[in-house]
């Protein structure tokens, strides 16, 4: 399809699209929730440093954009500080940053431009800054606007996905002047004038952390920024890290910065291909429209207006990681490659998946509205696996991190395949997925990051035992949680291997993925550590946190075994106890809404023959854990994962086993729920007879015939089937 008729299609679909819904659900976005102190019920059970913060920021820009444009209100590129916080009491600049929406890890490469007025034009001592008046701010994914009041200056910005622009408004006098700053906490970024080009140009090296703590990453941000009218040279501060420079007396400047992680000319590049003028408003407007049809994939009708803000607010925090990586040209930095440059063809390159998370909801949402970018998605990582030899755990800042557990990238690209994402080399994919799952590095790659972590235990032993703590590692330990999460993946690795007619491979992997009894004490009914002899841990406390337990207690990970809940339901006692069990979990207040691994564990409720309990928890959770205002969001967000929940959970159905082509049935939040998948058909579930407050599904019809089953299957979706929910106030038992 050429351009224009391209361009001509999005806007026939977002006509149409948009008609469904009272307004663009744009406007039902704030990208302010998640940025302030957790008013959650999770937050106020479990929360404590950076897990009680949504660790979001008001990203402005494009879907999955490079570099996200922000207010700043610290300026810092310290792990686990986002670069805004709601109750900050100053704006520091605007940044083009790379923060990993919702995490604890950290910003890189980002640079910041503060505009401010002064009467002393030589130099500044201390960074200008301005006071965070929240009633003068508008904020939307597509633009952002505040009243600098310290200075008179209106700013304002919008974003496309390399490429960022400002408009500053100054008071005419004093003087105005804007300062760029390269955030580089290592004091090794530089900003400089082309006077030739009559550019500003600047870098700011990255570095890692987790593997390879501190060592250069092998690439800079890069920042080329331009100003509509003439400017003049000021002074350089901080080591070449800071310029700045005056505009005068003039009334408005309009900035443009293109952003590459390859280079000056990349970034150069970016701007011209993204913004090619100066026209600010239009490009607002574009971004707008992007927006608004890449929202309107998912049409929600007849809720309250506050459930739509919690909807599109998480749909859009579902758009924000993985980044594309890969400039215009589709040029980018080789995965663990110490800063070569590589080159696509014809697709974007990804980067920055924080899998432990995102593997759980946001890639299966993913598999249903953006199928094409899943593949492109598993095309970047299969192609770090080619350039660093070994598939990526948790690939951050092109290179290998062992940050968290598990092997999720083996799984999110089975499930993607399992799923109909095809596009990819598949038996390449699999040799370094077969890889990961049977073999381990020499020790120096290793100790980069490459490979399953401790995995010759797991094969020796059937589970990690307590005797192999995991220092080449973030987290040291966790055994009990490691072995669980590898069940898992040989699960999925399993499904792909029969899939590809690697029948061997298959068997073997299915049987590993029945590990989780190995660490299942069928006496107690917990998860519990053991030793290498066979022990159990003593003394034993399955409500505390332990070491051996990935961020939470024995009982949080007992329900870990999304792939085999009958089995689970069987080394528990069978349906009774297993029930039992569940309640005491909710009504004693064990369950942690703010960490990812229980997020499934409502919703085996249905799969032990209460769909009843499922409906009613994840109401509660809906109600509890989610709001519209600054506090909204426990955490960390987590790079979309706590906003994919909310999304699937909202819809009515949910992926408790992302390996499978099932999704479990939850009572939907909206009446009507339409989404539109891409090249394909309109899935449709319409809810009847809506009760007030929490609302239980009495029967089902599928295609119009009476439906018995409490999930929704993959082919169900993306084939365009419709559901009728007739609800009740009272679960018809």
């Amino acid at each position: 399809m050429n351009e224009a008729k391209q361009i001509t299609f999005h806007l026939i679909f977002l006509v149409w699209s948009i008609a469904l819904v009272a307004q663009p659900p744009l406007q039902y976005v704030n990208p302010l929730i998640g940025t302030a102190p957790a008013t959650t019920e999770s937050a106020r059970r479990h929360g404590s440093g950076t897990e009680d913060k949504g660790q979001t920021f008001p990203a402005v820009g494009r879907p999955f954009g490079m570099t996200q444009w922000t207010p700043e209100t610290r300026t810092t590129e310290t792990k686990c500080m986002a670069p805004y916080y709601y109750n900050d009491k100053y704006l520091t600049g605007f940044r083009g940053s790379h923060w990993m929406s919702g995490s604890c890890t950290q910003e890189y490469g980002s640079a910041t431009i503060m505009p401010f007025t002064s009467s002393k034009p030589d130099t500044i001592t201390v960074n200008p800054v301005s006071t965070l008046n929240h009633k003068s701010e508008t904020v939307s994914p597509a633009y952002y606007r505040i009243n600098l009041s310290t200075f008179g200056i209106t700013a304002e910005i919008t974003g496309t996905t390399r490429a960022g622009m400002m408009r500053f408004t100054f008071p005419g006098k004093p003087e105005g002047f804007i300062l760029i700053r390269m955030n580089s906490d290592e004091k090794e970024g530089k900003v400089w004038i082309d006077r030739e080009k009559n550019e500003i140009i600047g870098y700011n090296p990255v570095h890692r952390i987790y593997q390879g703590w501190g060592k250069p990453a092998g690439f800079s941000g890069w920042f080329v920024i331009k100003t509509d009218k003439p400017f003049q040279e000021v002074s350089y501060l901080k080591n070449e890290q800071q310029l700045v420079i005056s505009v005068g007396a003039e009334k408005t400047i309009v900035v443009k910065a293109g952003t590459s992680f390859t280079g000056a000319e990349a970034a150069r590049n970016n701007m011209i291909k993204e913004i090619p003028g100066w026209d600010f408003d239009a490009v607002r407007r574009e971004s707008e429209n992007v927006w608004n049809q890449t929202l309107s994939k998912i049409i929600v009708r007849n809720g309250p207006e506050e459930d739509k803000i919690k909807f599109y607010t998480a749909l859009y925090h579902c758009y924000i990681l993985p980044r594309i990586a890969s400039d215009a040209d589709g040029s980018y930095i080789c995965f663990s490659s110490g800063g070569k440059i590589c080159k696509t063809e014809g697709f974007d390159y990804y980067d920055d998946f924080s899998m432990w998370d995102t593997y759980r909801a946001l890639h299966p949402l993913m598999t249903i509205i953006e199928p094409e970018r899943t593949r492109d998605m598993v095309r970047s990582l299969v192609l770090k696996a080619q350039q660093g030899s070994w598939m990526p755990i948790f690939p951050l800042w092109a290179n290998y991190t062992s940050a968290m557990i598990g092997d999720h990238v083996s799984t999110t690209i089975a499930s993607a395949y399992l799923k109909g994402i095809t596009g990819f080399d598949t038996e390449q994919a699999w040799f370094y997925m077969r890889k990961n799952a049977f073999e381990t590095p020499p020790d120096d790659e290793y100790k980069d990051g490459k490979g399953r972590r401790a995995l010759k235990s797991y094969i020796q032993y059937g589970y990690i035992p307590m005797e192999d703590s995991v220092w080449d590692a973030f987290h040291k330990n966790e055994q009990v949680s490691r072995t669980l999460e590898y069940a898992f993946d040989d699960y999925a690795l399993a499904l792909f291997a029969g899939a590809l007619g690697k029948t061997e491979d298959s068997a073997i992997l299915m049987k590993r993925s029945e590990n989780w009894k190995n660490v299942f004490d069928t006496e107690t009914g917990f998860v519990r550590g053991r030793h290498a002899d066979g022990r159990w841990v003593e003394p034993f406390d399955p409500f505390s946190r332990a070491k051996y337990i990935c961020e939470g207690t024995p009982f949080h990970y007992t329900w870990y075994v999304p792939h085999d809940v009958p089995g689970l339901i069987k080394a528990m006692g069978g349906q009774t106890q297993f029930l039992m069990k569940l309640d005491k979990f909710f009504d004693e207040g064990h369950y942690w809404h703010g960490n990812e691994p229980g997020h499934q564990i409502p919703f085996m409720y249905a799969m032990a023959g209460r769909p009843d309990k499922t409906q009613k928890w994840t109401q509660t959770i809906l109600k509890e854990e989610y709001g519209t205002g600054p506090g909204g969001l426990s955490g960390n967000e987590d790079a979309g994962q706590m906003s994919a929940w909310l999304v699937f959970a909202m819809m009515g159905f949910y992926p408790v086993n992302p390996a499978s082509n099932e999704y479990v049935i939850t009572t939907p939040a909206f009446d009507e729920v339409r989404i539109v998948v891409p090249g394909r058909n309109t899935f449709l579930i319409n809810c009847l007879d809506r009760p007030s407050g929490n609302a239980y599904i009495a029967a089902m019809n599928r295609n119009g015939a009476r439906y018995y089953n409490w999930f929704i299957t993959h082919d169900d979706i993306v084939k365009g089937s419709r559901f009728t929910f007739y609800l009740t106030q009272k679960f018809p038992f």
